[in-house]
């Protein structure tokens, strides 16, 4: 598939086949793609805890609806938890001098690309933020002191993939000037 087909497919999927294990090799190809995304002066500054235990999921599912939202992270196969790692020395100063942090753009860097990743292995995915991360980071053992930034629930979707409804490129868009 052509890169921009690959983006056009991928959508928030929330309908998984519960009985459809995710085959490890396909993890293993998302994670590597995930490994390999690029970071503010390469801090790297993430871990993947990848929850496909099925009593684990159960629990991290549970964690993960039990705001009243994301309901259907209950039905997910894998759950892939992104934590917020320490930036190195030069990312760290970057982020003060530039007041900007890093770490959270390179978060959303290393979360495309395990959602496009994702997506070209013939699976489903959705980016969740809104969970009880005491709830989730207590059952995979997270300590406190980190931050858990993101669910990214995969696994095989069950429904069709619907038309993207995005803004108009002329509202998105300028060349030279805003």
């Amino acid at each position: 598939m052509d890169f921009l087909q690959l983006v056009t497919a991928r959508q928030s999927d929330r309908a998984f086949d519960k009985t459809r294990a995710v085959e490890t090799e396909k993890l293993d190809r998302i994670l590597e793609a995930a490994r390999l995304a690029p970071s503010a002066c390469n801090a790297q500054p993430w871990k993947f805890v990848v929850v496909n235990d099925e009593e684990l999921v159960q629990k991290v599912g549970k964690a993960a609806s039990g705001m009243g939202m994301n309901k259907f992270a209950k039905d997910a196969p894998v759950h892939i938890l992104v934590v917020e790692e320490s930036a190195n020395i030069t990312s760290s100063l970057g982020s003060k001098l530039k007041n900007k942090h890093f770490p959270l753009i390179d978060i959303g860097i290393v979360a495309a690309h395990i959602v496009l990743a994702v997506e070209n292995e013939g699976l489903g995915s959705c980016i969740v933020g809104w969970f009880d991360e005491k709830a989730m980071k207590k059952v995979v053992g997270i300590p406190e002191s980190k931050r858990l930034l993101l669910d990214i629930i995969v696994g095989y979707p069950t429904k069709e993939k619907r038309r993207k409804l995005r803004k108009d490129k002329e509202k998105v868009v300028s060349y030279n000037k805003y």
